[in-house]
């Protein structure tokens, strides 16, 4: 003969069949604030490591232009009679040697700070490769065209390298950094005697400075911000120049 459980036990089985309402409401709940606060953490995670990479990209691009800036400048030819480096106030054109797959000529560069769809951008522009000097004279011609109302065959051969706002160049001349278009000291040559009259006078854009300097201002709120100097001093100098 089976006995009948006591009520206080069948209602203990009758409970662990499953859950109430609101213990499921309290669960459900629980498991959407874990979800947004992992989700949030998450999304805070992958947005820094957007930021990181951002910043590595630019910084990477940053040095690959200043590391060409330095390579134009070493490779710089100076021709008799020919300009080598020129400042205009807007683009710095520079005469340089390179290397084809033939044999080594010349080819001039330039760089420049232009709007590009309302961003500023620092500019280079490469012409392509001139073996006699009447072709060297229309690169350096094509290149002040770039650099002061560039045309669409001259936009062609430019490559924008970083968002720029502001640049700024200098030349070290007479122990002293000038700026390249102002006319203390220029176009003086160092020990230099007075032209006489069958002495040809050299302009001064065909002296060599001694030094380069290159300020840049980048744009704020970018992964790289504020203002960055940069100094090229000629090989055959000796000595630091700051």
């Amino acid at each position: 003969m089976h006995s009948r459980s006591p009520p206080f036990l069948r209602l203990c089985r009758r409970r662990q069949v499953g859950f109430t309402l609101i213990e499921l409401l309290v669960a459900v709940g629980i498991l959407a604030l874990m979800s947004a606060l992992s989700w949030r953490g998450l999304d805070a995670m992958s947005r820094s490591q957007e930021r990181v990479q951002a910043r590595a990209d630019q910084l990477l691009t940053l040095q690959a232009g200043l590391a060409q800036w330095s390579a134009d400048l070493d490779a710089i030819v100076q021709l008799p009679g020919t300009d080598a480096l020129d400042w205009d106030g807007r683009a710095l054109r520079i005469t340089r040697h390179t290397r084809t797959e033939s044999a080594s000529s010349l080819m001039v560069v330039a760089w420049a700070r232009r709007d590009v769809q309302g961003t500023g951008q620092w500019l280079r522009w490469q012409s392509p490769p001139v073996a006699t000097r009447a072709q060297l004279q229309v690169a350096w011609a094509r290149a002040a065209q770039w650099g002061q109302n560039p045309g669409v065959a001259e936009r062609q051969l430019e490559v924008a390298v970083v968002p720029l706002e502001e640049w700024r160049v200098f030349y070290f001349r007479g122990d002293a950094w000038t700026n390249p278009l102002s006319s203390d000291g220029a176009g003086a040559t160092s020990g230099a005697p007075p032209a006489g009259p069958a002495t040809p006078v050299v302009g001064p854009s065909l002296v060599l400075p001694d030094a380069v300097r290159l300020v840049l201002t980048l744009p704020p709120g970018g992964p790289v911000s504020g203002t960055l100097t940069r100094d090229w001093m000629r090989p055959t100098m000796g000595g630091g120049k700051s």
